[in-house]
């Protein structure tokens, strides 16, 4: 696994095992159990995940889901620690970097700002960069469903266009924090909005943007 999944992962297991099974998330409906389940699930039962993105699948997912929920979740902690079996594509540490990084970071967020004492946490720059250029990749799948113009700001200047149309909405932040945003975590995100103040209110409708 390469460097920031790993350490996010890792990071991810210890909160998890820290707040216990029924501590709050940011996922809305959803325990630290129910989380811990989903990860699992999503690295180990690729015949059910798919349930996360098609319709048809969702009634197997959710099973799925049930199943993992009720195992010991103490073994949950252990399964994430331990990351995904040989025969996944999770495996593979260019898939991994790919597709974990934000994965993990956003749900290592998701225990931690739950939690009335949460405070930011001092992101290498590295890290930024590399939160940058997955949300980079992504912005404008994730921004389709945006009922604004939306742009997505780092405060050293550099931007992503989410979704072209006006008004505009321009989202300042640290990449970490607009990954959050981006993900429908906008109470808890540490970022700026400037724009028309009707579309500012419409976005923050918006639970998730496109995704």
């Amino acid at each position: 696994m390469s460097t920031h999944a790993k350490r996010e992962r890792l990071l991810l297991a210890d909160l998890l095992e820290t707040a216990g099974p029924e501590a709050p998330t940011l996922c809305e409906g959803w325990t630290t159990r129910d989380l811990a389940a989903h990860v699992v699930v999503r690295e180990r039962r690729p015949d059910a995940a798919g349930g996360m993105l098609v319709k048809q699948l969702a009634s197997r997912l959710e099973r799925v889901m049930a199943e993992f929920t009720a195992k010991p979740y103490e073994e949950l902690i252990q399964l994430i620690r331990t990351g995904p079996p040989r025969f996944s594509p999770f495996s593979l540490k260019q898939v991994d970097e790919l597709s974990n990084i934000v994965e993990f970071y956003v749900h290592t967020e998701d225990v931690r700002r739950a939690q009335p004492d949460w405070t930011p946490r001092e992101l290498d720059p590295v890290f930024q960069d590399a939160l940058w250029s997955r949300l980079e990749r992504s912005a404008r799948l994730m921004g389709r469903g945006v009922p604004t113009g939306l742009v997505l700001r780092r405060p050293d200047g550099q931007t992503a266009v989410a979704h072209r149309g006006t008004p505009v909405v321009t989202v300042t932040g640290e990449p970490s924090e607009l990954v959050l945003f981006a993900y429908g975590r906008q109470g808890a995100a540490k970022v700026e909005l400037d724009g028309d103040e009707n579309a500012i209110a419409k976005l923050r409708e918006t639970k998730q943007l496109g995704i």
